[in-house]
C-alpha cells in the first residue's frame, strides 16, 4: 500500500483540494518511515489496517490522504548509527478538505484525530488553500478595527485583568475597572475564571461596570473597552452575548478552546454581535506543552483562533509565572500579525506576570501592534490601580519617544516605584537576526 502512486505525491502537484498538515514524529530505529507516514494518511481518511472491498480506486483518488514530504532529522541516508535508539521525522500529509468541509471539529478530527494516540506524533502546522480559506471571515475588527474603535493608532495598547480573579461582587468589579481605566488602560477584561455566577451575574456586572467605564472615559478623555466573559455551555453562548450587549457591553471575551473553535466562530461571525471579541487561551497548554504530541502552541494559540475570527488573543509570555520559550512566544505573536490573504491581523496580548519593566522589550519585539496585558502590576501597585495603570502609560510613552525605562523611571514617580519593585527585563541578546545561535 505504501507504494501506491495515489498515496505518495509531490507537493507541487497538488491542487486546491488539499489542506496540508505538518507533523513531528519519532519512532524506533527499525521503522520504515514511508510506511508509517502512509499509515497516518490512510488512518485519517479512507482506510483501515486491512483492505476492505468498498475502498475502490475511485474512492481512494477522491478521498485518501497524500504523503507529500518525509524529512529525517538528522538525515540518515546510508546507515543508522548503533547508538541511535530513536529516529525523528517531519512528515507532511495532504488531506482532501471536502472530506471535512470548512469547519474546525471535523478538520481537527481528521488532521489529529486517532493519530493523536499513535505515540510521538505532534501536529505543527496547517496550510490552507484559497478555496478553503475563503469560507472563513476572520476577525471583524482585528488590529486596525480595534485601533479605529479606540481612536489609538500610534502606540501599543494597554490591557488590565481585574484582580482578584474571581470571588468579588459587581460593585467591587466596577470600582476596580474604573480605577484601572482612569489611569489609562485601553481594555479592561474579566478574568477567564469569572462566570455568570450568583455572586456576579453577567447582566448585573455589565450594568455596574459600564457606567464606571463611561465615568473614567469622561475624566481621561479616552475610550475604554471592557471585555465581559460570556464563556458558558454552548446553548447559552449567544444568549449571553446578546444580553451583555443589550445591557451595554462594548466588548466580549471567550475561553475559546474550552467552548470550541466552531462555537467561537459562530459568535465571531454573528451579524448581531458587533463588538470585538477577546480570546483567552486557557486550557491550550494541555494541548501544546508536550514536545512529543498534541499541537504546536503557534497553531492552537494563534493561527486557529485567528481563523475563527477573534480580534485579540491573550497569550502567555516567558516573562512571568508560566513556562514558555521566548522563540515560541515571538512566533505566536508574528503569526497573529502576519499578512494572511483576507484574514485580518489579530492583536497579540502577552500576559501572565507582565510588569512595567517589560514594556521596552515588548516594543522591541512587536513594535506598536501589541496589547500589553497586566493584572497584578496594576492592581498590586503600592499606590493603587490607577497609579499602576499610569505607570504603564508613562513607560509606553517614554519608550515610544526613544527614552529608556531607566530614564523615565527617574522622571515619573509611579513608573519609578514599579520599576524599583519589579525590575526591568533585559534580554541578553538583542535583535532577531542571529546565525550564531
Amino acid at each position: 500500500m505504501f507504494l501506491d502512486p495515489i498515496l505518495v505525491q509531490m507537493p507541487d502537484s497538488l491542487d486546491d483540494r488539499f489542506v496540508i498538515a505538518t507533523y513531528y514524529c519519532a519512532t524506533k530505529p527499525s521503522t520504515n518511515m514511508l510506511k508509517f507516514a502512509a499509515a497516518l494518511a490512510v488512518e485519517q481518511t479512507t482506510g483501515t489496517w486491512v483492505n476492505v472491498p468498498c475502498e475502490t480506486p475511485e474512492v481512494r483518488e477522491k478521498f485518501i490522504g497524500r504523503v507529500v514530504g518525509i524529512y529525517e532529522t538528522p538525515s540518515y541516508q546510508i546507515e543508522i548509527p548503533k547508538d541511535v535508539d530513536e529516529r525523528h521525522f517531519i512528515i507532511r500529509i495532504a488531506y482532501p478538505w471536502k472530506n471535512f468541509g470548512a469547519q474546525f471539529a471535523m478538520m481537527l478530527s481528521t488532521v489529529i484525530g486517532n493519530i493523536a494516540s499513535a505515540g510521538k506524533v505532534k501536529l505543527l502546522d496547517l496550510e490552507f488553500p484559497q478555496e478553503f480559506l475563503a469560507q472563513f471571515k476572520g476577525p471583524k475588527f482585528g488590529v486596525e478595527g480595534m485601533r479605529d474603535l479606540l481612536g489609538v493608532h500610534d502606540r501599543p495598547l494597554l490591557n488590565n485583568m481585574i484582580k482578584p480573579c474571581t470571588g468579588i461582587d459587581v460593585e467591587t468589579t466596577a470600582k476596580l475597572a474604573y480605577e484601572a481605566a482612569v489611569g489609562g488602560v485601553d481594555i479592561v477584561k474579566d478574568d477567564e475564571l469569572v462566570a455568570d455566577a450568583p455572586h456576579s451575574p453577567l447582566v448585573d456586572r455589565v450594568k455596574a461596570v459600564m457606567p464606571a467605564i463611561k465615568r473614567a472615559d469622561e475624566e481621561k478623555g479616552e475610550k475604554t473597552l471592557y471585555a465581559f466573559n460570556i464563556t458558558d455551555r454552548t446553548d447559552k453562548l449567544k444568549e449571553n452575548a446578546y444580553k451583555a450587549i443589550e445591557a451595554g457591553a462594548n466588548c466580549l471575551m471567550v475561553n475559546y478552546f474550552t467552548i470550541g473553535l466552531d462555537a467561537t466562530q459562530m459568535l465571531c461571525e454573528d451579524p448581531n454581535i458587533n463588538v470585538p471579541i477577546l480570546a483567552h487561551s486557557d486550557f491550550t497548554g494541555a494541548v501544546y506543552e508536550s514536545p512529543w504530541s498534541g499541537m504546536s502552541a503557534t497553531l492552537v494559540g494563534a493561527k486557529l483562533p485567528r481563523l475563527a475570527g477573534l480580534d485579540m488573543a491573550i497569550g502567555l509570555s516567558p516573562y512571568g509565572k508560566f513556562p514558555i520559550m521566548m522563540d515560541t512566544f515571538i512566533n505566536m505573536g508574528m503569526q497573529m500579525l502576519a499578512p494572511w490573504k483576507h484574514i485580518k491581523a489579530m492583536f497579540p496580548m502577552p500576559g501572565g506576570g507582565t510588569t512595567q519593566g517589560h514594556i521596552e522589550d515588548l516594543y522591541n519585539k512587536f513594535g506598536k501592534d501589541v496589547i500589553i496585558a497586566s493584572g497584578g502590576a496594576i492592581h498590586g501597585h503600592p499606590m493603587g490601580p490607577t497609579a499602576g495603570a499610569r505607570a504603564f502609560r508613562q513607560g509606553i510613552d517614554a519608550v515610544m519617544k526613544g527614552q529608556s525605562l531607566e530614564e523615565a523611571g527617574k522622571e515619573y514617580k509611579e513608573l519609578g516605584m514599579a520599576l524599583d519593585l519589579w525590575g526591568i527585563y533585559k534580554e541578553e541578546k538583542a535583535g532577531i537576526f542571529d546565525l550564531k545561535g
